[in-house]
């Protein structure tokens, strides 16, 4: 972002919605989200401005993205306490694969609170749909740094993609649709985000919410990518 145009103050709040709307040729969002945690602003100033713009009727409902558990619990009694708009969606990071973050700091705090929860990265950045078989398949794709960085291709990450490859053929579907599947069972999950390039990629996402694995199957699954 440029200068100036980051952050979690009341004034870049404003700003930013109004040139959102701006772009979006409409009169207001249903869902506005806090992408990352700005602990140089008081919670009070950002909680504040959201409450503000939401009875301006410029945003119905607003969402935390890459928070804490414990920052995510302080903002929510901060929005109790000043009687104001408070979170009501939590964006993660969280795939068959990247769960222990999520499942031990947050999840938590999504029970305690009702949160409904919309995680990123639903199919590991395309590892989980067998796209991508060893370290030698990503050279040189858009996906290299973050495949590395997260560390998707160990012993544990081959095993995920075995039992993955496993359940997709018993259940006569895609691996990205068991794999999605699979987080829509999860406590908490309402949505998980996705992405596609193709109309293939496309249905495997449709493919998706359709698809009932076996209590047999998630077990099979879960136990595969525990840490």
């Amino acid at each position: 972002m440029s200068k100036g145009k980051e952050g979690l103050k009341a004034s870049y709040i404003h700003s930013s919605i109004d040139e959102s709307l701006q772009r979006l040729q409409t009169d207001y969002v249903d869902l506005y989200q806090s992408h990352v945690d700005d602990e140089s602003t008081p919670l009070e100033e950002t909680l504040t401005a959201y409450d503000k713009l939401i009875k301006a009727g410029k945003v119905r409902m607003i969402g935390a993205s890459n928070y804490s558990g414990a920052r995510l619990t302080e903002a929510l009694e901060a929005s109790r306490a000043l009687g104001v708009a408070e979170y009501v969606t939590l964006q993660p990071s969280y795939n068959l694969h990247t769960r222990e973050n999520y499942e031990t700091d947050l999840a938590p705090v999504v029970a305690k609170y009702g949160l409904s929860v919309i995680p990123y990265r639903a199919l590991g950045s395309g590892f989980l749909t067998g796209k991508y078989k060893s370290v030698s398949d990503i050279k040189g794709s858009q996906r290299e740094v973050l495949l590395s960085r997260e560390g998707y291709f160990d012993a544990r990450g081959e095993k995920i993609l075995t039992k993955l490859a496993d359940i997709a053929a018993e259940a006569n579907a895609s691996q990205a649709a068991v794999a999605l599947a699979w987080l829509l069972t999860q406590p908490g999950i309402v949505s998980p985000i996705a992405s596609a390039r193709t109309p293939e990629q496309l249905n495997s996402l449709f493919e998706a919410a359709k698809l009932e694995l076996t209590p047999s199957a998630l077990k099979q699954l879960t136990e595969a990518s525990a840490y």
